[in-house]
């Protein structure tokens, strides 16, 4: 009997829209840590990491992406989301972890 294979996410990213949909995610999160009554001290650290995206000239010459926050910051964006019930968001991180992390 021989199995289906899988694609490996490791391997291949093709068909994966990895980049766009990290930028969904930044965007939603955003909504949120925007909100100075929904913000605080972690999330206006986020924040500087945010805008260090794309400017390693800025950051010792490491080139950070919404990728790697996202998965570094995994948890974290997971418990902001759930604590706005914000299930569009929740759905996106969780194809982005499946996919991408």
């Amino acid at each position: 009997m021989q199995q289906e294979r899988k694609t490996d996410r490791y391997v291949t990213f093709i068909g994966i829209e990895g980049d766009e949909n990290s930028r969904r995610l930044i965007a939603l999160l955003r909504r949120h840590i925007d909100d100075p009554r929904k913000s605080n001290r972690f999330w206006e650290l986020f924040k500087g990491k945010l805008d260090l995206i794309g400017k390693p000239d800025h950051n010792g010459g490491r080139c950070l992406d919404e990728l790697f926050l996202i998965h570094s910051y995994i948890n974290n964006i997971r418990e902001l989301f759930e604590e706005y019930d914000d299930q569009p968001a929740l759905a996106l991180l969780e194809q982005i972890e499946i996919e991408s992390c």
